[in-house]
């Protein structure tokens, strides 16, 4: 099924490298349609040339703004007044907001007080209060070394360098754990849809990638905590999911 919710792309360019740009807009895809895609920065500045063949390939909008004072981010300001504009416009389902700079945070949480879906975007150096005020957050540098030609397993490391940024392995476990407790009907199965469902409610930066995986269920058969059960849906191919603990 098609999911057709409208998205506005709203890039820091002081903040984020042209190397991520086919990573952000991949993953909106996977959430919606980028219906505004646009990018924010001192076009002037010599640092920015590389960024000319990007936007023309993807079709993004550079939003020119000039540092007209020393030390304010001009870029935040015009990045901030026109994600009201648009939602004021009616025209969107959700915003995806990609910075790495916690000057957003009270945008985002204005954004959802709204009824927006906000998908915030950035490296794993982005401070805590932005990525939770966000529905999900998604680390690029942590997609951009899966990318790469080198085995998955790979990947992990880079989620226990920054643990104090990102949500660790050990508490994404604990609360699996809970959630199962917590939420598993009275032969104590539960959905594995729910489980990964409520973890992103609770870390909205979890994403199985941080840890070298690309689906939910190898993540959770790795654990080696739980018995796992399908059920193949009546007349699909396709099956449902369940687990308890051992």
């Amino acid at each position: 099924m098609t999911n057709d919710n409208r998205y506005a792309v709203l890039i820091d360019a002081d903040n984020v490298s042209d190397k991520y740009i086919k990573f952000i807009l991949d993953e909106i895809s996977n959430d919606g349609v980028a219906t505004y895609k646009r990018i924010y920065g001192d076009w002037t500045k010599p640092t920015f040339a590389s960024w000319k063949g990007v936007l023309l390939e993807h079709s993004i909008t550079p939003i020119q703004q000039y540092a007209y004072t020393q030390g304010k981010n001009a870029t935040d300001s015009a990045m901030i007044i026109d994600a009201m504009d648009i939602l004021y416009s009616g025209n969107v389902d959700g915003f995806c907001l990609v910075s790495s700079d916690s000057d957003f945070t009270r945008l985002a949480s204005r954004l959802r007080e709204s009824g927006m879906d906000v998908v915030g975007m950035g490296e794993s150096k982005t401070p805590k209060a932005f990525i939770s005020a966000c529905n999900k957050f998604k680390y690029l540098d942590i997609l951009a070394m899966a990318d790469e030609p080198k085995p998955v397993a790979q990947a992990a490391p880079k989620g226990q360098q920054d643990e104090d940024k990102m949500t660790n392995f050990d508490t994404i476990k604990k609360a699996i754990i809970t959630i199962v407790q917590e939420n598993s009907d009275e032969d104590e199965w539960i959905f594995i849809g729910d489980i990964g469902n409520k973890l992103q409610k609770r870390y909205p930066d979890f994403d199985v990638r941080n840890f070298g995986f690309n689906k939910f269920t190898p993540f959770i058969k790795s654990l080696d905590l739980f018995e796992i059960r399908s059920e193949r849906i009546s007349g699909s191919n396709n099956k449902l999911i369940y687990i308890k603990e051992k």
